[in-house]
């Protein structure tokens, strides 16, 4: 009986662990992913661990609104824009405060990146390989 619950409770992990590796976001607002991380704030995400797919020129909103509630964007999380070839130019709002590790790491097309003075923080390895 114990070996019957603790086979269920190991699938049921295994399954969460899967289910939140491929919805790695909470929404989406003109064409970025976010993440919630408070009653008032966001991060900008991914889609999902395999396909970043960000490209061109992209102004990161300083609000987005989601269930009729507006939140600050305040974060740029870890690998949100990792090996976004296509990437071009990131214009980001004075709400965020941080840049997650790896965030733009192998962007070979990246030529332009408006850093505002609110970033206190800038992750390991964030513009690596960025030529």
């Amino acid at each position: 009986m114990v070996k019957k619950q603790i086979k269920k409770l190991t699938l049921a992990t295994i399954f969460l662990l899967f289910a939140h590796n491929v919805w790695a976001y909470n929404f989406e607002s003109g064409g970025l992913y976010y993440n919630i991380t408070s009653d008032t704030t966001v991060a900008v995400t991914y889609k999902d661990n395999n396909i970043n797919s960000y490209s061109g020129n992209i102004t990161i909103p300083d609000t987005v609104l989601y269930n009729n509630t507006t939140y600050f964007v305040t974060s740029i999380g870890e690998r949100v824009f990792y090996k976004c070839s296509g990437l071009t130019s990131v214009t980001i709002p004075n709400t965020v405060t941080s840049i997650g590790n790896y965030a733009f790491r192998d962007c070979s097309g990246l030529t332009s990146v408006t850093i505002p003075n609110s970033v206190t923080s800038i992750g390991e390895l964030a513009f690596y390989n960025c030529s």
